[in-house]
């Protein structure tokens, strides 16, 4: 059987330029790379998404970020597969098994539940539990590679030390996902792409940020996208060179550019170094931005609903069947069959 590889799509919002370019057309050309020679399961989170507070109603949400992965220029072949992770109920019913294999001390110690928990009186259960879930997702597929951000290292490796307990006591059951430092490895993820704030290029973008002209959504005019790249922070120096210590606003810029031309950074940054005219930059980004929106807003409206929801009801049949499996093995292990 071929190795797996697992990823999940956040639905809880609209997606920004920087989360676009940053996240997820990097997890498009992962799959587009690796589909040939792995199972790439690409699942809804949906069950992890109603922790918090949700931006809209999850269905549309899910369709929406679906044709966004597929504008993005997912290649379906037979070794892709997108599914909901609440239609497939082994999720949840494994979860409660590794629960019971899971303590409430390595729990609380997570980074995530103790910021997320912090100055309150009280959080859902669904915070505190999640690692739990995120295990379950993991090890019912057993996939050894799990493209995440630093900010699930942990979970990750909470998943591997919950697998090795439980292959202890009732024998080889799960297959482990590699160790982190493998992960980007194998993923080559070791410089992450980082869009920056438009108007304070010190922070990242991010679609909570009041300030309307200080990101970039997907469903933004053109017009109107140019136009925020027009007015975007930039510096005092004089002189255009890549450097996201010094000037960030500027090297930001360049970086935006080299991703929606899909041109290599170097490149556009040997046109720009040491030129002294910011204003010409900008015109160009903003013109490239504008060019990039349109085309990708077109590719968007251009894919019907029920096409996306054929894609996921295959691929729920499909993990239907291998979570089946693997929930029926775990099970038996543990004296429930």
């Amino acid at each position: 059987m071929k190795e797996t590889i697992l990823t999940g799509i956040r639905v809880n919002s609209e997606l920004t330029l920087g989360n676009f370019l940053g996240a997820l057309v990097p997890m498009v050309r992962l799959a587009n790379k690796y589909s040939k020679d792995y199972n790439v399961n690409i699942f809804v989170p949906d069950l992890h998404t109603i922790i918090s507070d949700v931006d809209g109603d999850i269905p549309s949400n899910t369709i929406r970020s679906l044709k966004y992965y597929l504008a993005a220029g997912l290649e379906l072949n037979e070794n892709i597969h997108i599914y909901r992770q609440s239609r497939v109920p082994a999720h949840s019913e494994l979860c409660w098994i590794l629960d019971c294999t899971a303590s409430m001390g390595e729990l609380n110690r997570m980074t995530q539940y103790k910021e997320k928990s912090e100055g309150k009186e009280s959080v859902n259960v669904g915070i505190f539990n999640y690692p739990v879930l995120m295990a379950a997702d993991i090890l019912l597929y057993s996939a050894k590679y799990v493209p995440v951000g630093e900010d699930q290292f942990q979970h990750l490796e909470l998943t591997r030390n919950i697998a090795m307990r439980f292959n202890n006591k009732f024998g080889e059951t799960f297959v482990l996902p590699v160790k982190t430092s493998d992960q980007v490895k194998f993923m080559n993820v070791e410089n992450g792409i980082r869009i920056r704030d438009l108007l304070n290029p010190e922070k990242k973008m991010s679609k909570s940020t009041a300030a309307e002209n200080s990101k970039i959504m997907l469903s933004d005019a053109p017009e109107r996208a140019a136009k925020k790249i027009m007015s975007a922070t930039t510096d005092s120096l004089g002189k255009i060179k890549f450097d996201m210590f010094n000037q960030p606003g500027i090297s930001n810029l360049m970086q935006i550019d080299a991703l929606v031309t899909d041109s290599p950074l170097q490149d556009v940054i040997s046109t720009w170094s040491g030129e002294t005219h910011y204003g010409d930059l900008k015109a160009k980004v903003a013109a490239d931005v504008k060019v990039f929106l349109e085309e990708f807003q077109n590719r968007l409206a251009n894919i019907p609903d029920e096409e996306v929801l054929r894609l996921l009801e295959a691929g729920e049949t499909y993990a239907n069947e291998v979570a089946g499996r693997k929930l029926a093995e775990v099970q038996k292990a543990v004296g429930l069959r």
